[in-house]
């Protein structure tokens, strides 16, 4: 595996794994968001009423936009794993290698605390 093709492999994964917390804490804020609305229930008044309303509309569409992103983000993270499946298939003297040398840098490490 060449260091462009392994740089490239990480860049993507600190993208999954930043995009897989910018999910959860959307969805965080979208639960804060409902709690926050239905607290306001008991308050009369029809400027609070379309306000709520509308806040909640919005909510609804964010939560089937995150849905359509999580569905995006999983199918790019199944093609990664059938890719580096086939990768691995192909080239299983490279993956040993760049395998063992992730290791050992891993073991240098942890080794100077």
């Amino acid at each position: 595996m060449t260091a462009k093709k392994l740089d490239r492999a990480v860049m993507h994964e600190d993208k999954q794994i930043g995009a897989e917390s910018l999910i959860g804490e959307f969805k965080s804020l979208m639960a804060d968001a409902e709690a926050l609305i239905k607290a306001t229930e008991d308050h009369p008044g029809a400027a609070i009423s379309s306000i709520r309303n509308k806040a909640l509309d919005t909510l609804a569409g964010a939560k089937e936009t995150l849905s359509d992103v999580e569905g995006k983000l999983l199918d790019k993270a199944k093609i990664a794993a059938d890719s580096t499946d086939d990768f691995v298939h192909r080239n299983p003297w490279e993956a040993v290698g760049v395998a063992a040398g992730l290791g050992l840098l891993i073991g240098v490490f942890i080794g100077r605390r």
